[in-house]
């Protein structure tokens, strides 16, 4: 069995409020995420799902197939993984119904316009995905990106059943998580022959493209709140030079 010891421990552990050592045999960031997968267990990949769905830039398709390898190690269990990833994606779910249901469209939009990152599109794309597909679209909305986190809140506005809806949540996260735990065990063989050889090279590359994603993806939000923000003072001046 795979042990930890605590030679290799990077600077990162101090941000966490528990210890978490880097497996003895991976290097750097790849190391240390395996092992913080493993100190908060299966219970933690429900957490992690459950952040995902009100911090969309944050993918579930990074962690599960990391669950994945650990339960082909025998770190984790592949079936406690899996339930816990589809509970958290259900009770986040919930969440955004219930707020759906009690504080109305206008108002939630509103909301949602006013987290960091986030724009009233989001909103609006998740609605017409919800008002073109009904109930299917709480089933499938779940395996794509954005819409997942924002899908409930048009079924708790249409006040869709709350039994039809939990079903079809947990249908659609529980088949979207399997694929990518699956992944992580069925692949585990290849993954620990390359992490073993390439671990450190892997971790720098690692945390180069989620930097680029995460900065490209708040520069493009960005500028596109600088972009409305011109154009909603432009119109009233345009508005004023055509009187």
């Amino acid at each position: 069995m795979p042990h930890y010891t605590k030679d290799r421990i990077i600077p990162v552990h101090t941000l966490i409020p528990f210890n978490v050592s880097p497996g003895a045999e991976y290097d750097g960031f790849v190391g240390w995420v395996l092992g913080l997968m493993e100190s908060l267990g299966e219970v933690g990949v429900g957490v992690a799902v459950l952040i995902e769905t009100f911090a969309p830039p944050i993918p579930s398709e990074a962690i599960l197939p990391v669950a994945g390898f650990l339960a082909y190690e025998g770190r984790m269990s592949a079936w406690g993984a899996w339930m816990a990833a589809t509970l958290g994606a259900l009770i986040g779910g919930l969440i955004w119904y219930a707020i759906g249901a009690a504080v109305g469209r206008d108002r939630t939009r509103r909301i949602v316009g006013r987290i960091p990152l986030l724009d009233h599109d989001d909103f609006d794309r998740a609605e017409t995905f919800f008002a073109r597909w009904g109930a299917a679209a709480v089933l499938f909305g779940r395996c794509v990106p954005l819409v997942r986190s924002f899908i409930s809140i048009p079924a708790g506005i249409e006040r869709m059943a709350v039994w039809k809806f939990s079903l079809y949540t947990f249908v659609g996260s529980a088949v979207w998580n399997g694929i990518w735990i699956g992944l992580g065990v069925a692949f585990g063989p290849a993954i620990k022959s390359i992490l073993e050889n390439w671990s450190g090279l892997i971790s720098n590359v690692v945390v180069v493209i989620i930097g680029l994603v995460v900065l490209g993806f708040v520069l493009l939000r960005v500028r596109k709140r600088l972009r409305q923000s011109r154009v909603a003072v432009s119109e009233p001046r345009t508005e004023a030079q055509q009187d």
